[in-house]
C-alpha cells in the first residue's frame, strides 16, 4: 500500500497522475484556465484530490508563494446595516476570487485600530482594507511605504495620497435637504456626531450649502460619538427638539442616529409623527416598515464592493509596483417614502 502522506501532497498526487507538480499546484490555485490546461486533465486532478481528500496545508502554501490569500476588511462597526451588508458583497467577491476576508471592528478608536492592523500584519496578511479612525494616517502611509496594498473605505485622509473608494457625501446630503425644501419644509434641522472624518464633514457641509443656498436658517445638533446609541443620546436629542418647537423636520446623518430619533419623536411628539419631514442618510430594510416609511439616502453597497476589490486585487497582482492612486467617488441615490411626502 501506498504511504499515506505521500499521497496527500502536491508531488504524491503528480506522480500518480503523471502529470507535473505545477500543473497540480495550478490547478489547485484555480489558474488552469489561464495556463490552459486541458479540462480534461483539470478534471482528472480536481476528481482525484476530491476521492484522496486533499487538503493544501495553508501555512507551508503561504510561506512558498508569499501568499496568505486572506484580506482583513477592518470597518466601524460590524455590527452596524451598512457596514455588515457591504461585508456580506465583499466577502462573496473575495472568495469567487480565491481570497478569505477577516472582518474586525475597529469603533473608530484609533488604539484599537493599530493594535489590529499590528496583529493582522504580523499574521502575513495579503491587504487591509479599512474604515479609517480619525487619527491612524500615519499607519497608513507607513503601510503604503511597506508595499502593503491598502484601499480606505468610506472616509479617507485628505493629505493621503492613497487609494479609496467613497461616496459623495456633500452631493448626496444637498440633494436630500432640496428635497425636502422643495416639499415645503423651511426649518430643516441636522442631527449627527461630533466625528471630524470626511464622510461626516461632507454631509454637514451639504447641509449647510442647500440651507444657504434657499436662505433657510440652520439647526444643528451634534452629538459626542459616544452618545449616539445611548440614553445619554436619545436625551440630547429631545432636549434639542423640546428647544427648537418650531422645527418642521429632520435630517439625520447615520442610520443609528435615525432609529434614536425615531424612537424620540415618538415617545414625546407622537403628534409630529406623521407630519414632520423625516431623512436618513444609510438605508436600511426597517425603514420600509416604519409608519411612516423613512426616506433614505441610499449608498450603492454592490458597486461600492465591487471597487474595493477591483483595487484590492489590483494591488494584489503588483503590490511592488508603484502605480498612481485610484480615488474612486460614488454617487448615493435618494430614495423617497412617506415621510418627507409634501407638506400641506
Amino acid at each position: 500500500m501506498k504511504n499515506k502522506s505521500k499521497r496527500n501532497s502536491i508531488k504524491g498526487i503528480a506522480a500518480e497522475l503523471g502529470v507535473s507538480v505545477t500543473t497540480v499546484s495550478f490547478v489547485l490555485n484555480g489558474k488552469a484556465k489561464e495556463k490552459r490546461i486541458s479540462e480534461a486533465v483539470t478534471k482528472k486532478i480536481l476528481d482525484y484530490i476530491e476521492l484522496i481528500g486533499y487538503r493544501p496545508n495553508q501555512l507551508a502554501q503561504s510561506l512558498r508563494t508569499g501568499k496568505s490569500k486572506i484580506i482583513v476588511f477592518m470597518v466601524e462597526d460590524i455590527s452596524n446595516h451598512f457596514f455588515s451588508r457591504l461585508a456580506r458583497i465583499i466577502e462573496d467577491i473575495a472568495y469567487q476570487k480565491g481570497y478569505k476576508v477577516l472582518f474586525c471592528s475597529n469603533e473608530n478608536d484609533d488604539k484599537k485600530s493599530l493594535e489590529l492592523i499590528d496583529l493582522f500584519k504580523e499574521r502575513q496578511v495579503d491587504g487591509f482594507m479599512i474604515v479609517p479612525s480619525p487619527g491612524i494616517q500615519d499607519k497608513i502611509a507607513a503601510l503604503k511605504a511597506e508595499k502593503i496594498p491598502v484601499v480606505l473605505c468610506d472616509r479617507y485622509f485628505p493629505d493621503l495620497d492613497i487609494d479609496h473608494v467613497i461616496i459623495d457625501n456633500e452631493k448626496a446630503s444637498y440633494c436630500a435637504c432640496e428635497h425636502l425644501i422643495k416639499n415645503n419644509f423651511k426649518n430643516i434641522a441636522l442631527i449627527t456626531t461630533d466625528v471630524r472624518q470626511t464622510q461626516m464633514l461632507g454631509r454637514l457641509e451639504g447641509y449647510k450649502k442647500a440651507m444657504a443656498a434657499y436662505q433657510l436658517p440652520t439647526n444643528v445638533l451634534i452629538l459626542p460619538y459616544k452618545e449616539k446609541t445611548t440614553l445619554q443620546g436619545k436625551e440630547s436629542i429631545t432636549k434639542f427638539f423640546y428647544e427648537n418647537p418650531d422645527l418642521d423636520a429632520a435630517f439625520f446623518t447615520t442610520n443609528y442616529l435615525t432609529k434614536n430619533g425615531l424612537a424620540v419623536i415618538k415617545e414625546s411628539f407622537p403628534n409630529a409623527l406623521n407630519k414632520m419631514g423625516i431623512v436618513t442618510f444609510d438605508d436600511n430594510e426597517l425603514f420600509t416598515i416604519y409608519t411612516p416609511t423613512i426616506t433614505a439616502v441610499s449608498q450603492p453597497l454592490e458597486e461600492m464592493a465591487k471597487e474595493l476589490m477591483k483595487t484590492m486585487l489590483a494591488l494584489l497582482k503588483n503590490p511592488k509596483v508603484a502605480h498612481p492612486p485610484k480615488k474612486i467617488v460614488l454617487k448615493a441615490k435618494l430614495v423617497v417614502r412617506e415621510s418627507s411626502k409634501v407638506k400641506e
